[in-house]
Protein backbone atom coordinates (compact mmCIF):
# COMPACT_ATOMS: atom_id res chain seq x y z
CA UNK A 1 0.00 0.00 0.00
CA UNK A 2 3.10 2.62 1.02
CA UNK A 3 4.72 1.39 -2.23
CA UNK A 4 1.38 2.23 -4.27
CA UNK A 5 0.84 5.92 -2.32
CA UNK A 6 4.62 6.37 -3.12
CA UNK A 7 3.89 5.56 -6.82
CA UNK A 8 0.99 8.43 -6.88
CA UNK A 9 3.41 10.55 -4.71
CA UNK A 10 5.68 11.04 -7.90
CA UNK A 11 2.81 11.23 -10.12
CA UNK A 12 1.56 13.98 -8.61
CA UNK A 13 4.96 15.82 -8.63
CA UNK A 14 5.07 15.44 -12.13
CA UNK A 15 1.70 16.60 -12.10
CA UNK A 16 2.29 19.50 -9.72
CA UNK A 17 5.66 20.38 -12.23
CA UNK A 18 3.61 20.66 -15.24
CA UNK A 19 0.84 23.45 -13.47
CA UNK A 20 4.10 25.10 -12.16
CA UNK A 21 5.43 25.58 -15.88
CA UNK A 22 1.71 27.45 -16.30
CA UNK A 23 3.37 29.67 -13.66
CA UNK A 24 0.56 28.38 -11.33
CA UNK A 25 2.93 27.30 -7.65
CA UNK A 26 1.55 24.41 -5.65
CA UNK A 27 3.54 22.56 -2.58
CA UNK A 28 2.79 18.97 -2.13
CA UNK A 29 3.83 17.33 1.30
CA UNK A 30 3.44 13.58 2.27
CA UNK A 31 4.00 11.39 5.41
CA UNK A 32 3.95 7.60 3.62
CA UNK A 33 3.89 5.82 7.01
CA UNK A 34 1.00 7.90 7.46
CA UNK A 35 -0.41 7.68 4.47
CA UNK A 36 -0.95 11.44 4.05
CA UNK A 37 -0.76 13.77 1.49
CA UNK A 38 -1.70 17.23 1.12
CA UNK A 39 -1.68 20.11 -1.72
CA UNK A 40 -1.47 23.92 -1.35
CA UNK A 41 -2.15 26.74 -3.65
CA UNK A 42 0.32 29.57 -4.44
CA UNK A 43 -1.20 31.61 -1.76
CA UNK A 44 -1.66 28.98 1.40
CA UNK A 45 0.18 30.96 4.57
CA UNK A 46 1.03 29.14 7.20
CA UNK A 47 -2.07 30.30 9.13
CA UNK A 48 -4.33 28.05 6.71
CA UNK A 49 -1.88 25.05 7.23
CA UNK A 50 -2.57 25.11 10.72
CA UNK A 51 -6.64 26.10 10.14
CA UNK A 52 -6.65 23.69 7.72
CA UNK A 53 -4.90 21.06 10.14
CA UNK A 54 -7.18 21.91 12.92
CA UNK A 55 -10.09 21.06 10.82
CA UNK A 56 -8.76 17.55 10.86
CA UNK A 57 -8.32 17.54 14.73
CA UNK A 58 -11.45 18.48 15.15
CA UNK A 59 -13.02 16.58 13.07
CA UNK A 60 -11.66 13.60 14.91
CA UNK A 61 -13.05 15.09 17.96
CA UNK A 62 -16.37 15.26 16.93
CA UNK A 63 -16.02 11.89 15.38
CA UNK A 64 -14.87 10.22 18.92
CA UNK A 65 -16.97 8.87 21.50
CA UNK A 66 -17.10 11.20 24.40
CA UNK A 67 -16.68 8.43 26.49
CA UNK A 68 -13.16 8.02 25.33
CA UNK A 69 -10.78 9.40 28.28
CA UNK A 70 -8.80 11.64 26.22
CA UNK A 71 -11.86 13.36 24.12
CA UNK A 72 -11.91 16.21 26.52
CA UNK A 73 -8.72 16.73 26.06
CA UNK A 74 -8.69 16.88 22.21
CA UNK A 75 -11.88 18.63 22.28
CA UNK A 76 -11.12 21.20 24.39
CA UNK A 77 -7.37 22.13 22.79
CA UNK A 78 -9.03 22.23 19.47
CA UNK A 79 -11.39 24.81 20.51
CA UNK A 80 -8.73 26.94 22.12
CA UNK A 81 -6.80 26.54 19.20
CA UNK A 82 -9.84 27.67 16.78
CA UNK A 83 -9.98 30.60 18.76
CA UNK A 84 -6.43 31.28 18.70
CA UNK A 85 -5.97 31.00 14.84
CA UNK A 86 -9.10 32.84 13.98
CA UNK A 87 -7.55 35.92 15.85
CA UNK A 88 -4.13 35.14 15.23
CA UNK A 89 -3.20 38.59 13.23
CA UNK A 90 -6.12 40.60 16.02
CA UNK A 91 -5.99 41.26 19.35
CA UNK A 92 -8.19 38.69 21.21
CA UNK A 93 -10.90 40.48 22.68
CA UNK A 94 -11.62 39.88 26.86
CA UNK A 95 -14.28 37.24 25.61
CA UNK A 96 -11.96 35.10 23.76
CA UNK A 97 -9.84 35.23 26.82
CA UNK A 98 -12.33 33.98 29.34
CA UNK A 99 -13.49 30.97 26.90
CA UNK A 100 -9.65 30.02 26.69
CA UNK A 101 -9.59 30.34 30.27
CA UNK A 102 -12.94 27.97 30.41
CA UNK A 103 -11.65 25.72 28.25
CA UNK A 104 -8.38 25.61 30.17
CA UNK A 105 -9.98 24.95 33.01
CA UNK A 106 -12.01 22.31 31.33
CA UNK A 107 -8.54 20.73 30.59
CA UNK A 108 -6.94 20.94 33.80
CA UNK A 109 -10.33 19.05 35.16
CA UNK A 110 -9.94 16.58 32.36
CA UNK A 111 -6.38 15.24 33.33
CA UNK A 112 -8.18 13.90 36.46
CA UNK A 113 -9.70 11.70 34.15
CA UNK A 114 -6.78 10.21 32.58
CA UNK A 115 -4.15 10.56 35.17
CA UNK A 116 -5.45 9.33 38.86
CA UNK A 117 -2.28 10.90 40.07
CA UNK A 118 -2.59 14.16 39.09
CA UNK A 119 -2.14 17.21 41.41
CA UNK A 120 -5.06 19.04 41.68
CA UNK A 121 -3.21 23.09 42.80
Amino acid sequence: MAEDLAKFCDSLADLIKSFEQKNMALKMTSDLDLGVVKIYGENTSAVARAKAGLDEVAELAYDTAEHHPYWNLLYDGSQILKIVLEKWHDNLTDDELKEIQWYANKIKDSLANVSPNHNHE
